[in-house]
């Protein structure tokens, strides 16, 4: 609810464009740096579980300030403080679901779907609420979501997190977040997501210009993410023939030809069938991505690891809207070859580092 609709809530409130920019462009920054800070602060207390409730309460408590009768640096503190202390929970839950498939065999897929299937439903929900008079129901939703996290992380089991009991200067030394070729793996496997900037920022946009309705607009965009729901379906038997590296691999090849015909699907049926590659674009680029974490960084650090891989998304997404914007005001077609290409270096940055990757995997 909050990425697609809290702009439109910030406007019922007053907000012009450029203080609605200020305010989101400050807490995404202080979101991509709060990230792998906090999660690295739960990771050294070992309370998985009990970090996640503790943000979420903050988070909630934060935003239930826009209800304040005050001006635009209320709303800047509840929306920027929302922003932060939200960053740690994805890159927490996506530690604690590593730890429940490595302690009982579970698929970590299956139980991300559930992940984008939600979204989908809080958009048909957010959709209904983001008008004028009823705009403060989606505060009121993402709140009671806040609160609904926390508790449903607390009525989980707690999980072991590997040798528990090793010494903690060896737990220190087996983190490969001093490694010199550790920070090289992070960019090439944030610039997977960056490669969607240009969509995120001016997909919608550019479908409008080309005058396709809004009911078909969202259509578009639901049609990903059920290809994202149809591959994590799938992956785990997937995974027990192919290794993470293949996964990114197959996630390049389908962004760089995903982004390379955008421009020439004309027509709804070809509009669908390139959106059908976001479930490997995107889906196969987060399995692999997560499953190279969860195999290099030991259990102890996995928080820390994931929000460190949010970290480098955040970057470069932010830095691919910057530039798509540019590109988008000369020539429209142009940020979606850029990012073709994008998707083309990450898939050839890949493969030179697959036979390292395998060895630290292994």
């Amino acid at each position: 609810m909050f990425l697609p609709f809290f702009p439109v809530v910030l406007g019922f409130r007053g907000l012009d464009a450029a203080e609605i920019g200020l305010v989101l462009g400050i807490g995404t920054i202080a979101r991509i740096g709060a990230s792998p800070v906090l999660s690295n602060l739960s990771d050294r207390t070992g309370q998985r579980r009990l970090s996640i409730l503790i943000y979420a309460l903050a988070a909630a408590a934060l935003l239930l300030l826009y209800f304040l009768p005050f001006g635009l640096v209320f709303v800047s503190v509840a929306v920027i403080g929302f922003m932060v202390m939200n960053a740690p929970i994805v890159p927490l839950s996506d530690a604690y679901a590593l730890d429940v498939q490595r302690n009982t065999g579970a698929d970590y897929a299956r139980m991300r779907l559930w992940g984008s299937a939600g979204f989908v439903v809080a958009s048909i929900v957010g959709g209904t609420l983001a008008s004028e008079d009823t705009s403060w129901l989606v505060v009121v939703a993402i709140v009671l979501s806040s609160f609904a996290t926390g508790a449903v992380a607390m009525s989980l089991p707690r999980q072991k997190r590997g040798k528990e009991k090793q010494d903690s200067d060896a737990a220190d030394a087996a983190t490969p977040f001093r490694s010199v070729w550790f920070w090289p793996l992070l960019t090439v496997l944030g610039l997977y997501q960056a490669s969607h900037s240009a969509f995120y920022g001016f997909g919608t946009i550019y479908w409008q210009a080309m005058s396709v309705p809004d009911f078909a607009i969202g259509l578009l965009w639901a049609t990903g993410v059920v290809a994202e729901i149809a591959l994590f379906t799938v992956a785990g038997k997937l995974s027990q023939r192919f290794d993470p590296a293949i996964f990114l691999l197959a996630a390049g090849v389908a962004a760089s030809l995903r982004w390379l015909l955008f421009p020439f699907a004309d027509t709804l049926p070809a509009m669908a069938a390139l959106q059908t590659l976001h479930g490997l674009s995107f889906g196969a680029a987060h399995l692999g991505a997560v499953a190279i974490l969860a195999r290099i960084v030991p259990s102890q650090w996995a928080g820390t690891g994931q929000g460190l891989l949010a970290t480098s998304v955040g970057i470069q997404m932010a830095i691919g809207l910057s530039i798509s914007g540019a590109l988008y005001e000369v020539n429209p077609d142009w940020p979606f070859y850029l990012m073709s290409i994008v998707a083309a270096v990450g898939t050839l940055a890949t493969l030179v580092m697959t036979p390292m990757l395998r060895r630290k995997m292994g």
